[in-house]
């Protein structure tokens, strides 16, 4: 059954607690997603820098402008509500990780790492809003 008859599906029993419910599902999963690719990275580039959660909140943020500006009522690939809900408030907030970066900032500067830190704050900005910024420009050249 494919996502779109899940919520079809789900909204003939209860609409409201089916949001919820696909809303769940959706952040398990990007949860899992988040937890694979922070080891996959910290496996290969090791754990001094908080690399995993950096890639992390880049890929989110270009996912989350590209999916919306796609999806949007404007965007060449209309997409029902429920649809949307589930990738972008499921998905993507089980997938990127900014509480994460909180904490891993505040240990870096507790830790006395005063330059990571303060790397880490500028990288996130900087690159996550080139992210969404990026998904956001590719989606709009693919629906004209």
């Amino acid at each position: 059954m494919s996502v779109e008859g899940l919520c079809t599906f789900l909204s003939s029993i209860n609409p409201q607690l089916s949001s919820y419910l696909l809303i769940g599902l959706g952040g398990a999963l990007g949860t899992v997603a988040r937890f694979w690719l922070s080891g996959f990275v910290a496996a290969r580039a090791g754990e001094t820098f908080p690399l995993g959660t950096l890639v992390i909140n880049i890929t989110g943020s270009f996912i989350i402008g590209f999916f919306a500006t796609l999806t949007d009522p404007s965007g060449r690939m209309l997409a029902p509500v429920q649809l949307r809900q589930f990738f972008m408030i499921g998905i993507c907030g089980g997938y990127t990780t900014f509480s994460s970066f909180s904490l891993q900032t505040l240990n870096l500067a507790r830790d006395g790492e005063w330059a990571y830190a303060a790397l880490n704050i500028v990288l996130s900005i900087v690159l996550c809003l080139a992210g969404v910024w990026l998904g956001h420009a590719l989606a709009e050249m693919i629906n004209k």
